[in-house]
């Protein structure tokens, strides 16, 4: 674990309140789904109004049982700035490289799911074989395995390998790591590669060729949904506001209790 000294608590902002309410909701939903992977994995948001620090889940609580209130606030340095807590050392590692390289990258989720390991372990990553996936045509990074993400020095590598713009990168032998300018744009992108890489994986269980898709094609769908995102934002202010909504209804049909 990486324990981190306390600093001040001081009171959240609405943006922060919201902020908080929605990486929670996220949490929940993962665990919903059945992403989460005990204790580890970790998704972060950055705090609003700042550039060096963001939320985190303490380490040792279920996604289940994450609530508004729980969350960890700490610094790109590491420090908490409310009350000391542990968090996940790796997740430090990761999240703290991005928020502190890619201002873009609001929230950063990161996922072990059993088909995304699965995909980051083959030596073709994401294949291009179904809607889903042509989301991300040529918009996938790859960072390759280092083991556990526990030494700092890993930070500048994995941002280099995600680049300036990408949203999506593949850890290598690892899982799945998606990032976007809202914890609805970041949720939505993991979900959409989580399925992407079970269509895949259940496909090569078969043994089946994959019916090819002409690269024009491929690459006029990823530009389509471009395109839907480009006019839900104009339409919107989030273009993925209206599914990120819809998420939450299922959630708050079963418990509130995210926002405490």
């Amino acid at each position: 674990m990486r324990h981190i000294a306390a600093k001040s608590s001081p009171a959240w902002s609405e943006a922060e309140t919201r902020a908080r309410h929605d990486l929670a909701a996220a949490y929940r939903l993962i665990a919903h789904f059945g992403i989460d992977d005990s204790i580890d994995t970790h998704i972060s948001v950055r705090v609003p109004g700042t550039v060096d620090q963001f939320l985190i889940n303490p380490y040792g609580t279920l996604f289940k049982n994450i609530t508004a209130s729980s969350l960890v606030k700490i610094d790109t340095s590491g420090n908490s700035l409310d009350e000391s807590q542990d968090v996940n050392p790796a997740g430090f590692t990761i999240h703290s490289a991005i928020h502190a390289h890619r201002h873009d990258a609001i929230c950063v989720l990161h996922a072990h799911s059993l088909a995304g390991v699965a995909v980051s372990s083959m030596a073709c990553g994401l294949r291009p074989v179904n809607q889903w996936a042509l989301q991300f045509y040529n918009r996938v990074s790859y960072h390759d395995f280092e083991g556990i993400a526990l030494h700092l020095e890993e930070r500048e590598r994995l941002v280099k390998d995600l680049g300036p713009t990408s949203k999506v990168l593949i850890l290598r032998n690892h899982g799945l790591l998606t990032c976007g300018n809202s914890v609805a744009e970041a949720f939505i992108l993991m979900m959409n590669m989580e399925r992407a890489c079970r269509v895949q994986v259940a496909i090569q269980s078969t043994g089946e060729k994959t019916y090819p898709v002409p690269r024009e094609v491929c690459e006029l769908t990823a530009r389509q949904y471009e395109t839907w995102a480009d006019a839900e934002k104009k339409a919107r202010g989030d273009p993925f506001g209206r599914e990120w909504s819809a998420y939450l209804q299922r959630l708050e049909a079963t418990t509130s209790s995210y926002r405490d």
